[in-house]
Order: structure tokens, then sequence, then C-alpha cells
């Protein structure tokens, strides 16, 4: 393909996505595909000539767009946000033109010096302390963009436990050169991606292992019981285990929670535990003065990682990792082998990213961010992040007014969490089954997606809640209100 063929088959590409963005809200919301049914209109094996640009592009028509579900609809409400918009969407076209890897300082400047600037910006831009910018004294600090969260949990852990090895004693107790002396907490709210690290990293054989990996409780607001974490992790030193990892999350997956980070902060440094902080989802509101109640006591964090690909209108992946020791950071990642060697990296004046991340390779992510930054400033940030709170703030006036439901958990961003009341001489058993049907009636629907979690009473009985995420990069008051609409029509249509 010449660049000359490339240009007219990018203005087709170009128009394609075009196109989509402006009749998605024609398009159901959740894929009505079956099993197997794309699978079924592709051959069995590769072509052996190559086709005609035609004939790949009108299968955007009949192969992919039939087969997604349109994470991008104003009515997509489920999971997360999962922002894209026009000037990332072009970043990350100009990040797969330009085709650098930035592996090394030396393998492209740019792209290191850039991604470097960008999450100083970013940090400024969330109210994070100057300890995580580059620029902190003694080259502590800085930040760089992982794929995703869970990327950033597992580089957390790892370097928390090359620091707990390195530590000569702990609390009084003999130092452990096992690294599977140490244990690791989070609450029971938070994201699976931390059972995830420990069984990468070896502290836990699967997701039910509990010898080195602390579930702590919660409070009613969902939100890890402080109390709680001093317990268990006084009792792993007395056991002679070494608390090397605690994970806060601001934003749970399930309600959105915000574990207190002002009370944990200090204990971690007491123990010499890391503390990461999690706030993928909610990180961005940030962005906005009055949410930064968050994360009072963050300046007692190691790490701190949020994705504006959740709700920064950067699309995936882009999850922003920032450390104020990156010193253990790259300690516990960095492999040298003699064909990475380069003057500049042995100079030790420059960033070299390979050693801030799990692969060696990575591409160009930061372009796409910086033009986010760039085409909406702060202000324009801002006003977008505020727009889905009022959004959800409405919702929940709405749901107040209609005996049938009731909000399940405290809001704190745009995540709002719907319970349906038992009716008269109903169970809650039977008011749950009643919401799952719900559930699955109103994205059957294809008007919109919402998508579900368990979250205990203050009884401590678990209850089935539907989670109405707003957060699309579409989303307007028009399509909160109809999918509430929605709802309640669903709900009719049950008791029909």
């Amino acid at each position: 393909m010449s660049p000359e063929e490339f240009r007219a088959a990018a203005h087709r590409v170009i128009d394609a996505i075009c196109d989509y963005w402006t009749t998605i809200e024609d398009r159901p919301v959740l894929c009505p595909a079956r099993p197997g049914e794309i699978a079924a209109k592709l051959p069995d094996r590769a072509p052996e000539i190559g086709e005609p640009w035609e004939t790949i592009l009108a299968d955007i028509d009949r192969v992919v767009l039939p087969g997604i579900t349109n994470w991008q609809s104003p009515s997509f409400f489920g999971f997360f946000p999962a922002n894209a918009s026009f000037p990332a969407i072009l970043g990350d076209l100009l990040s797969s033109g330009l085709g650098v890897q930035g592996m090394l300082w030396a393998t492209s400047p740019a792209a290191t010096e850039i991604e470097t600037r960008v999450l100083d910006w970013l940090a400024d831009l969330l109210g994070l302390p100057k300890a995580f910018r580059s620029d902190a004294g003694g080259n502590r600090g800085g930040g760089v963009i992982h794929g995703t969260a869970s990327e950033a949990a597992l580089t957390a852990l790892v370097a928390a436990r090359r620091r707990a090895r390195t530590r000569s004693t702990v609390i009084g107790a003999a130092q452990q050169s096992d690294g599977n002396a140490c244990a690791i907490y989070t609450s029971t709210q938070a994201h699976s991606s931390v059972l995830k690290a420990a069984m990468i990293a070896g502290l836990a054989a699967d997701a039910n292992d509990r010898s080195r990996v602390r579930l702590i409780e919660t409070d009613a607001r969902h939100a890890m019981r402080a109390d709680a974490l001093e317990r268990g992790m006084r009792e792993d030193v007395r056991r002679g285990l070494i608390p090397a990892f605690v994970c806060a999350t601001v934003g749970t997956t399930g309600s959105t929670a915000v574990d207190p980070i002002a009370a944990i902060g200090p204990l971690c440094r007491e123990l010499g535990a890391w503390l990461h902080v999690d706030a993928a989802f909610s990180g961005s509101a940030l962005v906005c003065e009055e949410h930064r109640w968050m994360i009072q006591g963050v300046e007692h964090a190691d790490s701190f990682t949020m994705n504006p690909h959740k709700w920064l209108l950067t699309n995936f992946d882009c999850s922003c990792f920032w450390t104020s020791d990156r010193v253990a950071l790259v300690d516990a990642l960095s492999v040298t082998p003699e064909y990475l060697r380069n003057p500049a990296s042995s100079s030790g004046a420059v960033i070299d990213y390979r050693d801030w991340q799990i692969p060696l390779g990575r591409r160009f992510r930061a372009l796409k961010l910086w033009f986010v930054l760039r085409h909406y400033g702060a202000d324009g940030l801002r006003a977008y992040i505020r727009e889905h709170v009022r959004l959800a703030e409405l919702l929940e006036t709405w749901i107040r007014e209609d005996d049938r439901f009731e909000i399940a958990a405290p809001r704190t961003t745009s995540l709002v969490c719907i319970r349906l009341r038992p009716g008269p001489g109903q169970s809650i058993q039977i008011a749950d089954a009643r919401a799952r049907a719900l559930l699955e009636s109103i994205n059957a629907s294809g008007k919109a997606y919402l998508t579900h979690t368990t979250l205990p009473e203050p009884s401590g009985t678990p209850r089935f809640v539907l989670r109405m995420a707003i957060g699309s990069t579409l989303t307007r008051e028009r399509h909160v209100r109809d999918a509430w609409d929605l709802i309640r029509a669903s709900l009719d249509g049950l008791r029909a």
C-alpha cells in the first residue's frame, strides 16, 4: 500500500468512524449476537491472495459492527465508562502511524519526555502531592502510563515485595529473606486485580488462597475499616509475617466507596507497608476540587493509579500510575541485558520506562492523553465531570420519588446503585429474583445497558443491586431520563 493509497483508505476508515458515532443511538447497546455467530461469518483459513480494500472495508458493516457491544452509546451505563473522544482517537492514530517503540529514552526521546511531562501535568490537575511529580527532590517521584490498573497493581505489589525483602527489621520481627513471608491487604470490595496480582506474584496459589492475602471487612458505606486493617496487620506481625502491601480503593467497583486513606496511611508508614491507592474510575473526578476529599491522606501513599480511559475522554488503553519511590520500583523491575545498554541510560540522566512496567516494549501512549488535555483544557474536563455528577444526582431524586426502588449505597461520584424494594408480602429473595429479571429485560431491549453487583445490607444480608454508571462521552440528560423510564416500564411489564 503506497502513501497515497493509504491516504484514500484512511479517509474511508475515518468516514466509517464518523458514521458509527452519528448512528450509534440507533444501534442496540448490548450486542445481540449468539456465541459463534460472528466467527461463522469468517472463512476457516486466511486468504492466499490479498483482497481488495473495498472488500475489507465492507466487512466493517457485515462482521464487525453487528458483533460489538456499543460502549460509546450514550445509553451505556454498565460496568464503568469507557470514554473515547475524537482528540484521543487522533492521538492513537498518530501513535500507530509513527510506529515508535518507547522502551528506552534512546529509542524515542519524545515518547519518554512527553509522557513524563504530561503525567506531571495530570498529577497537578488531580491535586496529587508534589512527591509524585518527576521533578520531586531526589528523583524519587514520577508517572508512567500502563495498559490497565491491573498492571499498576501488579507493579506496585512487586515493588512492595522488593522493599519488604530489603528491610533489615520490621516492627521487631526478624528480617525474612523469603518474599513469600509478605502479607498483602485490601478490602472485600476492592477490585479483583489485587487478588490476581497476588497470584501472579506467587503470594497466592489461587483466588481463594488467604494464607498471605487479607480481605478486610468494610463499614456501612462499603469502605475499608481502618481498625480491622490495623488488627489484621498487627496480628500478622505477631505471626512473623511482613505487612508488605496495602491497596486502598478510591471508588470501589461495586459502589464507588472510598477507603479512608487518612486513617490507613499512617498505619502503613508505621508498619512499613507500601500503600497503593487504586482510583481507577473515580480518580478522574479529582480534576474537580470538590471531589478531592476522597484522597485526604494521599501524601502517605507510595503509589497511585487512575484510568483516563474510563472517565477522562481518553480511549483504551491509558492507565496512569505514579510513585513517590521510583527507586524501589526500578530496582524491582529492572533487567538490563547487553543489547539494551546505551550511553543515555548509563548516564542516569534519563528515564527508561521499560523499568516502570511489566513488558519491555511500549507504544507512544502519551500522545492521545496529551491531545485530550490540550484540546479540552482543565476547564473543559471539569465541566464534563460535573455534568455527569449532576445527572447522577438527578437520577437519585427520581429514584426517591418511586417507592418501588431505593438507593442501595451512598453515591460518591456518578455511579448510582439501585435496589428493588420487596412488595407487599414479598421476601427479600423474591425482590432480588425480580431485580434479576428486571435487569435481563432492560438489557434485552437494546435501549440501555446496566450491570449488577451484590452489596450487603446493614444486617449483612447480600442484596442484588443494579448499577447505573453515568459517564459516557455522549450521555446527556435525556439519555438518563430515557433509561429511568425504561427501568420503570420494564418493572411494570414484569408485574403484568
